[in-house]
């Protein structure tokens, strides 16, 4: 099986939707002989944040030397980025054979209990490549919720779960507290766990914690004691290495990951290192914890690009993946604050979404924003079933704007995410920003940059 077909025969599994529940999942990885038994480490889940302290917490490990298994979700550019093993993503080859592996695994379950679907199969793969590579641990992120989630037929030793907030209410609930019950359920009764939620999510996080005797450390966010470009500075006091020690300097902590809001998603993953210590999987000292922290990247999260890549070098481009009402929120409030320090000129707004998200919540942050007052919008349509049309778009665009007093806002409808990047570098010098869906940020992230390992075989 060549790469082309492998990805052509897990993307042909996307017609089986989501189909939420642990069976198939786990009668695959028993017909594989149970590879995840052989991994230790930690079940990331959330409903925002997730990728942000996988990436903290993975540079941690990696400066101080671990080889870590990572399942980043979804990928931007190249499907191999959802299996990597610290920085260098699963080789095509590679990936090809393992995934002929488990589908000849899939076709023998399916007879049983229904074909598993592309994020099922490809749970697998990664149990399974991490297991055969040896990692020292691994870092997996829940793909939706968790109680029913293919990922979680794994008990690394360690649970992570980042914070509650309105997402896939179809799948999960209609109530803050349902949603929380589903994400809590990957606490196990082994397990030390870790939380930076509060409300209504922080107590079912507790009755969980309490009812499997699962030990829970309630994170306290550090405060910002500057916030830039070029990332955050957080206050030490109280930061202890992983090993349990207290921090023996009172220098601020660096955080490369831009956004007020990655402080809670750094004092999870502090919280991450500290219970790996604990449970003697991996430990990692303060040197590791500042370098990793410092060096920590994230694509497509308030990441910050130059236009080299489409011929015009010095344009300012920032790619976020904000797709919910929370993380819109986030991304408001960071532009907000980056603004001043950002490209001088018009901004100009690319937007993209996926019709079954809720759209007004995501555009009403957005549009209300200060950073935004006289932005040049362009609504587009990602490759996508699910993509909202750009025309529709623009709609909610005008009618959130309106609401929000920014009427008469100057809004173009764009087909494609190319036509849209090359219409927001026509305008004026200012900064551009891209957001609203992974999909999109990943097209446009394609355009932006070469980089080898996201090149795949043609054939």
């Amino acid at each position: 099986m060549s790469y082309r077909e492998a990805l052509d025969a897990l993307e042909r599994r996307g017609r089986f939707g989501i189909r939420l529940g642990l069976g198939r999942t786990r009668a695959m990885l028993r017909a594989l002989g149970d590879p995840q038994e052989s991994l230790r480490g930690v079940l990331v889940g959330g409903t925002n944040g997730k990728g942000s302290v996988v990436a903290l917490a993975g540079a941690a490990l990696a400066a101080a030397g671990h080889r870590v298994g990572r399942t980043p979700k979804p990928h931007l550019v190249s499907y191999r980025e959802r299996l990597a093993i610290g920085d260098r993503l699963i080789d095509p080859a590679a990936f090809a054979a393992l995934v002929a592996e488990v589908l000849l695994v899939a076709e023998r379950v399916a007879r049983r209990l229904g074909d598993p679907t592309e994020f099922e199969v490809l749970t697998a793969v990664a149990f399974l490549w991490f297991a055969r590579e040896r990692v020292d641990l691994a870092l997996v992120e829940v793909g939706l919720g968790g109680r029913l989630d293919a990922t979680n037929v794994w008990d690394g030793g360690v649970a992570a779960i980042t914070n509650v907030d309105w997402d896939h209410r179809d799948h999960l609930g209609d109530t803050l507290e349902a949603i929380a019950h589903e994400k809590a359920a990957i606490i196990k009764g082994s397990d030390l766990a870790i939380t930076a939620a509060s409300g209504p999510g922080l107590a079912v996080i507790r009755r969980r914690a309490r009812r499997v005797g699962a030990e829970l450390d309630e994170v306290v966010v550090p405060a910002v004691v500057a916030a830039g470009v070029n990332g955050l500075l957080l206050a030490a006091d109280g930061l202890p290495p992983a090993s349990g020690r207290r921090v023996a300097s009172r220098a601020p902590l660096r955080v490369a990951l831009r956004g007020r809001h990655q402080a809670a998603n750094a004092a999870v993953a502090l919280g991450v290192l500290r219970a790996l210590a604990r449970s003697g999987i991996a430990e990692v000292g303060e040197a590791a914890i500042r370098d990793g922290f410092a060096a920590a990247t994230w694509p497509g999260r308030l990441e910050r690009l130059d236009g080299a890549g489409v011929g015009m070098p010095g344009r300012e481009i920032w790619l976020d993946g904000a797709h919910n009402a929370a993380g819109a929120a986030a991304l408001a409030a960071a532009l907000d604050e980056l603004r001043p320090s950002m490209a001088p000129g018009r901004l100009v707004l690319i937007l993209g979404m996926m019709g079954d998200k809720d759209v007004d919540a995501v555009l009403a942050p957005l549009a209300a924003s200060p950073a935004t007052r006289g932005a040049h919008i362009i609504t587009t349509r990602v490759e996508a079933t699910r993509a909202l049309p750009a025309d529709r778009l623009a709609e909610r665009w005008r009618a959130i704007a309106l609401r929000v007093g920014r009427a008469g806002a100057a809004v173009t409808v764009s087909p494609t995410p190319d036509a849209a990047l090359g219409a927001a570098l026509a305008h004026a010098q200012g900064p551009i920003v891209v957001a609203g869906s992974l999909y999109l940020v990943g097209a446009v992230r394609a355009r932006l940059v070469d980089d080898p390992q996201l090149r795949d075989p043609e054939e």
